[in-house]
């Protein structure tokens, strides 16, 4: 049957799994009726459909805590809104711990559940032996219990979005795949599907492992790439209890949970495996596609979890799952306005998290969306925290082997990655090396974090306690109180304006009064329309109609969008980041 497309709308949503079905929700739900969502082929198809559906509250920053607990809410009442199971599960979620830096990091979690209003129960080993007889435990330290965590059916949570979007007013279309995104003066203006354009004010990519590439095509940077995932199902299993929480044993990089009499076992390894390997890229029509099984691989953590579940020796495997899931270099999600195209929005990059983040995701897209901004601190969900060499294939491709694992792995204060380094080398790298210093990553620069002392190896050994790194940095410190100290700032943002208004622009767009003198700075902000702080930053007067910005490495992308959305038309904002290198000298 041939459809009928409107020929425009004010938002167009690419992408039919949980994120974009959400999105569409949203939108609607604040008042946006005019909303088409595009799927290519059928809802769910690509990843939402395979996902294991946990539902988790607590995430590590507030803001993303107030993400996960949304969704779990919202899912709740969903269902009796529009009459369609969520096919949630609310048996709780055990973390366990088998060593004593992993048991202090649970502690640590627990802690901070308590400071979100999460409830949370820190067990010892023999409770949960007393209360999980089917599992071994006499190697465990302990473990922490929230038991308001649990599963969701992945299908249900779209389908019911979708209905709710629907409802809204959103008109939904499958078999409907997008093959272009139009645009106009460097802002969208449509979309293109089967020979027909849909006009469109704002597109929103909620289009998950084909991210990239889409990207790609019209030289937006979008930094994720598909990993292999895997997870077994076993055979039924007598007496297993429909109640059991979902486990994660961090230290073997396994979860379970029970899947109608039956378990299912899926990990997050250390070293993951870059799906598409030979092409590079996702195939158009991989929609409900699978790999086949690479039981080699997977075998180290059977044997890990037939130890964790003794019943599993005697169980036999009825499924076994590998299929691809995107990850992002830092795991964090991607969300937000580009900075190449006006008024398109990404909404992707969930990393394995999609259903338990999936409510509060289209929640945020959609308020960015209609206002502009968010008011929340989500910077480590915004896209703009990235650079364009962040989607490179070499680099990406290179770090989602560890990103994936990180998920499970120790979440150490200052832990660097090992992946993808080297990226951005500074002059005098070298020299900086064989003065002992200990190098980490600052927007892709490889830049001294420390100085090692005589005799000690210039590396960090992680802990949540006194780091190695501790003497060193009391040296440097005492060093520049005492004496001098010169310090590599390098990887700071650096930006000029030059312009006859150029101190006019800057006094519209800072907080502070801006000092129109050669050689004198200001420290000030700028803000968004509800008064938010969007960054803040020093102004330097270079010359007359010459001023330089220096703001923090990691904001190079979302300040220079920033100033430049908000500087009037034929004013130009130049990036020097790259061309100059930068030393303080301080002392006191």
């Amino acid at each position: 049957m041939e459809k009928t497309y409107p020929t425009s709308t004010k938002v167009v949503v690419v992408g039919g799994g949980v994120i974009g079905c959400s999105v569409a929700y949203h939108l609607t739900k604040f008042g946006w009726k005019d909303v088409v969502l595009l799927e290519r082929d059928q809802l769910t198809s690509g990843t939402t459909w395979h996902a294991a559906g946990l539902v988790s509250q607590l995430g590590p920053t507030a803001s993303i805590t107030k993400i996960r607990k949304y969704t779990l809410d919202l899912y709740k009442k969903l269902e009796k809104e529009v009459d369609h199971s969520a096919g949630l599960r609310i048996n709780g979620a055990l973390s366990i711990a088998q060593t004593d830096a992993r048991w202090q990091e649970l502690k640590r979690q627990a802690t901070t559940a308590k400071l979100y209003d999460v409830d949370v129960k820190i067990l010892d080993k023999d409770q949960i032996k007393r209360d999980y007889s089917m599992m071994y435990v006499e190697d465990l330290k302990g473990g922490i219990l929230m038991p308001g965590d649990g599963a969701a059916d992945p299908s249900g949570v779209t389908y019911m979005l979708a209905k709710g979007a629907r409802q809204g007013g959103a008109k939904i279309f499958e078999q409907s795949p997008v093959e272009k995104i139009l645009t106009k003066n460097g802002r969208v203006s449509g979309v293109r599907l089967n020979s027909q354009d849909i006009e469109c004010e704002y597109v929103v990519l909620a289009t998950g492992m084909w991210s990239r590439q889409i990207g790609d095509k019209i030289g937006v940077s979008i930094p994720l790439y598909p990993a292999e995932h895997f997870y077994v199902i076993t055979e039924p299993i007598k007496n297993l209890s429909p109640k059991l929480p979902v486990i994660r044993d961090f230290d073997s990089s396994t979860y379970f949970k029970e899947d109608a009499g039956k378990l299912l076992i899926g990990i997050f390894e250390e070293k993951s495996i870059p799906a598409f390997d030979k092409t590079n890229k996702v195939p158009e029509n991989f929609s409900f596609g699978e790999f086949p099984e690479n039981f080699e691989h997977f075998e180290p953590y059977l044997e890990k979890s037939m130890k964790r579940f003794p019943i599993l020796e005697t169980a036999g495997i009825r499924k076994f799952f590998a299929g691809p899931e995107s990850f992002t270099p830092d795991t964090n999600s991607l969300l937000g306005e580009v900075p190449e195209i006006k008024n398109l929005f990404v909404s992707c990059g969930l990393n394995s998290i999609g259903i338990g983040s999936g409510g509060g995701v289209g929640k945020v897209t959609a308020e960015w969306l209609m206002t502009g901004h968010v008011n929340e601190d989500i910077f480590n969900y915004d896209i703009k925290r990235f650079q364009n060499f962040h989607s490179d294939l070499d680099f990406i491709k290179d770090r989602i082997t560890e990103s994936l694992g990180d998920l499970y792995g120790m979440h150490w204060p200052y832990k660097q990655y090992i992946t993808s380094r080297n990226i951005k080398k500074l002059p005098y790298h070298d020299q900086l090396k064989s003065f002992g210093a200990c190098f980490g990553v600052s927007a892709g620069y490889e830049r001294p974090m420390w100085f090692a002392l005589d005799g000690e190896k210039a590396e960090y050994k992680y802990s949540y306690n006194y780091q190695n790194w501790y003497p060193s940095v009391k040296y440097e410190t005492n060093n520049t109180i005492n004496n001098v100290g010169l310090y590599d700032l390098t990887p700071f943002s650096k930006f000029e304006i030059k312009s006859e208004l150029a101190h006019k622009e800057l006094q519209r767009i800072c907080t502070s009064n801006i000092k129109h003198e050669v050689g004198k700075c200001t420290y000030t902000q700028m803000l968004n329309k509800d008064g938010g702080i969007e960054t803040d930053l020093t102004v330097v007067c270079i010359d007359q109609n010459h001023f330089r910005i220096i703001s923090s490495a990691a904001t190079r992308v979302r300040d220079k969008f920033h100033i430049k959305k908000h500087l009037s038309d034929g004013i130009k904002l130049f990036d020097v980041t790259d061309e100059y290198c930068v030393f303080g000298i301080f002392w006191s």
